[in-house]
């Protein structure tokens, strides 16, 4: 019998005469179990699927109708994983830990799908077919032939023990073959399978970096279809190919789908039939990885065995389909690494027009993890000593410095140290009499003498509660927003409680990724919106519309007031949220469908990788290209470049589209973590530099010795000197027109801090009132805001005015202080029903989020009847977190409400929301509401409310 001719070797086994489950910790063995299974099936479950030990993934598992089968799977990392069948209902234990096992057991009736139930895992690819058969289950394929050449077989199958007919570069194949399974080129732990007495391996897991190519000596296609059985890297630079000889045209190629064990892959060769092909090995795949501490790639080579002719299309249980794999592309080229700052800057490509200036770089700084502008433009920048483990109270090593440019040639020639001995700060802003600092636990705030730039004070514990569970998801991103907070990001897998220093837990926020903002007067915080992964980087476009860049996730998302967003990680604070906001990119940065890790160093043709730093959507005037403003620039630290999209209105918020990159670093050490535009629209940009491009909690893995600053400069850019601080009030109203929001925000800023005042009131209002632009409105709205220029009646009646984005944040400041007035409330209920801007109802469902839910019922009624809505991005959703509420306080009135809605979702949401609450009179409710769903047709969305009804009864 040929090697190829294969059995599957799982047997099965099912077993459950009721549909429960069994689960083994993981101590325990699947074959301790003593229940008595006909059919035992063993897989290995991953996020690429469910792995059987012949290699085929998420196998057809087949039993004789009765049979009692045991599925056992063992958790083949460190995932959370479970299986469960579909049409049975029943679901094994959740796995979480690397090398655990857990099993089902049922009695075969039907034909089912198995699955893995954790959110996004099916849609990953884990799921597969159980069917119910008759007769016996047999795998058996015909034999198979190997090719001939001057008459004899040739070696194709290694079972002479050399490489006769074949040639070998390089030196991936200088000892190729391999007799033993464990392989001692393998992992102990890796299954080969192979037949016969040899297979061929470009270097396995030992000898992974070497590359070369293998050819076969050319040879007649005799029958119609040929296998070979290959294993190893899924990665386009590890693969087997079929070569027409003569033309040199690649007719079939295959990799290895990331396991060991070898599998048969079927081959059509039909329309080569009597013609001359060759086989082609290669392996041009180092797998060296460019972060010190995450080892080089095992699977960058190539195992292949035994190519064989048959006259009939093989089957084979375990063959290894193309749908199956999942590629990794090549590696990016490296071009730089280690280079000096000098030699760094000249290392870049940018547009042309544009040129980019060493500014500093260390000793003169040495890791820079974020700075700002004050109102004379020079930099203050942080010195992250601390960073990634916190010292103790008191021993900070972190500080900051004041950095100018006193001629304008591009240098930071002039440098301060305005504070030392500060710890593990991760965020800064400047304004409202001193510097503002996320410190975990605290946000700071420093009190400072502006004049002879020294602290005032002692730094002032403004919050404390902000987690350190992972250091690189602190606080960050420190700005002041259009509306006079304090604005920023937060992470995934930090977990904080923040409140006033001393605060009992019913006075703190919870919080572990998203928005907030913190008011430097009032002191009140709030988590503006929630949600995302770890976003280090914010930013406001001309309509005060936030934006945040994010890592690992898709990477772009607007932040709207109250919404909750797709997560990395974890759940919704509120248990009755259903689903979250998803991202506004229409695009992400990574290539390949294993997922954003796997993409790293391999995605420069699509913006270089998953992790993102820094946000800077671009209004620094009119020298840079018109096309440039209102894009958000980003970098794109494991592809060295700066990435640029495009937000474009779409519903009630944005599309994002992505632009060309705008600026490549060619340099793998680059790791700019923000870039913000100056008085003269020049970009300045902080660079950590550091060969490792990955957070970790060791200290040792991140060189504390380098950092740079860098300017990109347009060749229209007019370097200027500036003193906002100095300027008259009404200088400072007049800045609001300015084409360079650098202006804008630092003259906003400071009439803040000046307070009211009743002539820089009447100028706003004649901008608002007379200038034609809607930004220069807005402007002046939120200056007049910001000073406490505006009534509730001057709001009031800003409802009606003819701009959407006039309407729209007249609406959120009405709310600011969660409190709107009677007549207001009407005028909000007008609105909703009325308004033709998705984007007014967009703000208006915010603004009922931060009310009392009994002052939201007239206003949601409206909102989830607006039929325009209900493909939208974000107000399906922000309509159902603004109604939810309703239903604790009224079940049957937010029912009748749910069934009016337009919303795609709104009745089945609130049907489980009712069915949360439990009761006698909920559970009454919702049989009233079946009864009546049985008398209409049976569409598919009454079948889903029915079942989702049926379960809370039976609860």
């Amino acid at each position: 019998m040929n090697k190829l001719t294969f059995l599957f070797l799982l047997t099965g086994s099912l077993s459950l005469t009721r549909p429960d489950s069994t689960a083994q910790t993981p101590a325990s063995k699947p074959g301790q179990d003593t229940e008595k299974v006909d059919r035992d099936y063993a897989l290995e479950a991953t996020m690429l699927g469910y792995f059987a030990k012949d290699g085929a993934r998420n196998p057809t598992l087949r039993a004789n109708k009765g049979d009692r089968v045991r599925i056992t799977i063992t958790n083949g990392e460190l995932m959370t994983h479970d299986i469960a069948l579909e049409k049975l209902g029943i679901k094994s234990k959740t796995l979480q830990e690397k090398g655990t096992s857990t099993s089902i057991t049922f009695k075969a009736d039907k034909s089912d799908t198995y699955f893995c139930t954790v959110p996004g895992h099916r849609t990953a690819g884990m799921v597969g077919t159980f069917e119910v058969v008759e007769g016996a289950i047999t795998t058996a394929t015909v034999a198979g032939q190997l090719p001939m050449r001057n008459g004899k077989p040739m070696n194709l199958n290694f079972e002479t023990g050399t490489l006769t007919d074949w040639t070998a570069t390089g030196d991936a194949f200088t000892n190729a073959l391999v007799d033993q399974d464990p392989s001692p080129v393998h992992e102990k732990d890796m299954t080969i399978g192979f037949g016969g007495k040899y297979f061929l391996s470009s270097g396995g897991t030992v000898n992974a970096k070497r590359t070369g190519t293998l050819t076969s000596a050319p040879f007649r296609v005799t029958q119609p279809f040929a296998a070979f059985r290959v294993s190893g890297g899924a990665l386009l630079d590890t693969r087997v190919e079929l070569v027409q000889a003569g033309t040199n045209k690649v007719i079939f190629h295959s990799t290895g789908q990331g396991r060991a064990t070898l599998q048969p892959v079927v081959v059509d060769l039909q329309a080569y039939q009597d013609q001359d092909i060759f086989i082609r090995i290669i392996d041009n795949e180092t797998g060296i990885s460019q972060i010190p501490y995450i080892p080089h790639d095992k699977w960058a080579h190539i195992n292949f065995d035994e190519f064989l002719f048959y006259p009939t299309r093989p089957v084979f249980a375990n063959e290894l389909k193309q749908k199956d794999i999942i590629i990794l592309p090549p590696l990016d080229p490296v071009l730089n690494a280690g280079l000096s700052g000098i030699e760094a800057a000249k290392a870049m490509t940018l547009p042309t027009g544009f040129r980019i200036t060493l500014a500093a770089a260390e000793p003169d700084i040495v890791k820079p993890i974020c700075f700002t502008f004050d109102p004379r433009g020079r930099l203050w920048v942080v010195e992250s000593h601390t960073y990634p483990v916190p010292a103790p109270e008191g021993q900070g090593r972190d500080r900051i410095l004041i950095f100018e440019d006193t001629n304008g040639d591009g240098t930071l020639d002039k440098k301060k140290v305005f504070a030392e001995g500060l710890n593990l700060v991760s965020g800064i802003e400047v304004g409202m009499g001193g510097v503002w600092l996320g410190a975990a636990p605290y946000l700071l705030f420093i009190p400072a003498d502006f004049k002879t730039d020294k602290p005032a004070g002692p730094p002032q514990k403004m919050l404390d509660g902000w987690g350190t569970d992972d250091t690189h998801e602190v606080l960050n991103s420190l700005r002041w927003g259009p509306d006079g907070w304090l604005y920023g990001t937060h992470g995934v897998f930090t977990h904080s409680n923040v409140g006033k220093p001393g605060a009992p837990d019913a006075e703190r926020t919870k919080l572990n990724a998203g928005v907030w903002r913190f008011h430097p007067t009032t002191h009140r915080f709030e988590l503006f919106s929630e949600g995302t992964s770890n976003p280090w980087g914010l930013d406001f476009n001309d309509y005060g519309h936030a934006f945040v860049t994010a890592c690992v996730i898709p990477h772009m998302y607007s932040m709207i007031q109250g919404g909750r967003y797709f997560r990395q990680a974890g759940n919704h604070f509120n248990p009755y949220t259903y689903d979250d906001i998803k991202t506004h990119a229409d695009h992400v940065h990574w290539v390949g469908e294993r997922g954003p890790h796997a993409g790293n160093f391999r995605s420069a043709s699509a913006g270089g990788g998953h992790a993102h730093a820094g946000a800077m959507i671009y209004l620094g005037g009119e020298s840079w290209p018109r096309e440039y403003r209102n894009d958000i620039f980003m970098n794109n630290i494991n592809g060295a470049r700066l990435n640029r999209d495009h937000p474009a209105r779409a519903g009630s918020g944005y599309e994002v589209n992505h632009r060309p990159d705008f600026l490549v670093m060619n340099d793998s050490w680059s790791q700019w973590l923000n870039l913000k535009y100056d008085p003269s629209g020049s970009v300045w940009a902080i660079d950590w530099y550091d060969k490792n491009q990955c957070h970790s909690p060791n200290p040792d893995v991140h060189d504390k010795t380098m950092g740079r600053i860098f300017k990109i400069t347009h060749q229209n850019d007019k370097w200027v000197q500036v003193d906002l601080a100095s300027a008259s009030s009404r200088e400072l109203v007049n800045y609001q027109l300015h084409s360079n929001e650098w202006y804008v925000r630092q003259a906003r800023t400071l009439l803040q801090e000046r307070g009211p005042d009743k002539k820089v009131h009447k100028a706003l209002k004649e901008i608002l009132t007379s200038n034609p632009d809607p930004t220069r409105k807005l402007r002046a709205l939120w200056a007049l805001h910001v000073t406490k220029g505006l009534s509730e009646k001057e709001l009031t009646a800003l409802l009606a005015h003819e701009n959407e984005y006039i309407r729209s944040w007249a609406i959120q400041l009405l709310a600011e202080n969660k409190a709107v007035s009677p007549e207001g409330l009407k005028r909000l209920a007008t609105m909703a029903r009325q308004d033709n801007s998705a984007l007014v109802r967009l703000y208006l469902t915010s603004a009922m989020l931060r009310l009392e839910p009994a002052q939201r019922w007239e206003v949601m009624d409206a909102l989830v009847q607006r039929v325009e809505d209900k493909d939208d991005h974000n107000l399906p959703l922000m309509v159902w977190y603004a109604s939810e509420p309703l239903a604790a306080l009224d079940m049957k009135r937010a029912l009748e409400m749910a069934q009016k809605s337009k919303m795609p979702k709104q009745l089945t949401y609130t049907v489980q929301r009712i069915a949360a609450i439990g009761t006698d009179d909920a559970k009454k409710l919702l049989k009233e509401l079946n009864d009546r769903l049985g008398k209409r047709d049976h569409s598919p969305e009454n079948h889903e409310l029915q079942t989702l009804i049926a379960k809370a009864l039976e609860d």
